[in-house]
């Protein structure tokens, strides 16, 4: 499945390494210099920035966003930015392209980056979340983020546009709250369940 496990009797460490690695020579991109974050903050995609792919570069842009989609299985840190991608997959533009390409080098300079599950943690359930108010620049619709820890273990993140439009931030606000409250709660019945004490 591509992942690495590294365990001692303190902590758990999950990772896709040599993925990584094996998506960087396949792009060609060992060579590149690392940067520090996989997107720009003033960052808006659309379908008309850039001209359109021709069908080679489209299948291999496909091809390479589906890796990307597997390996934020161990990764959150990109899950928004591959999330932000994957709306134009039928429609990828050059710009699109620099953008992956950006990933790329953010993935050179974090390539072993992935879950750590401590053996002392706390079985205390906490979330954080946050909302985009008309993130998406066609739609107008806003985008949720939110990410679940077991103590100090992160064990569910999500970054998802949401089918509605919200008036205000407010509105947007409190969906996105209401979807965390969800999440924690099928969590607390799964922990239940399993019958460990939670708080």
């Amino acid at each position: 499945m591509g992942l690495e496990t590294a365990r001692n009797s303190f902590d758990l460490h999950l990772s896709q390494h040599k993925y990584t690695l094996d998506l960087l020579h396949e792009t060609d991109m060992l060579d590149f210099a690392p940067v520090a974050t996989p997107m720009t903050h003033t960052s808006r995609l659309s379908p008309d920035q850039g001209s359109l792919l021709d069908a080679d570069a489209t299948s291999q842009y496909k091809r390479l966003l589906g890796r990307l989609i597997y390996l934020t299985n161990t990764r959150p840190d990109i899950a928004f930015v591959v999330h932000n991608l994957s709306q134009f997959i039928y429609v990828p533009t050059t710009h699109h392209q620099q953008v992956v390409s950006r990933l790329l080098r953010y993935l050179k300079g974090t390539p072993g980056k992935g879950l750590y599950f401590s053996h002392t943690s706390s079985l205390h359930l906490c979330g954080f979340g946050d909302s985009d108010w008309a993130t998406c620049p066609i739609t107008r619709k806003y985008v949720t983020e939110y990410s679940i820890y077991l103590g100090n273990s992160l064990i569910s993140w999500k970054s998802k546009k949401q089918p509605t439009i919200s008036r205000n931030s407010s509105e947007a606000e409190c969906r996105a709250l209401a979807t965390i409250i969800c999440e924690l709660q099928w969590l607390s019945y799964l922990l239940q369940d399993l019958h460990l004490p939670l708080s």
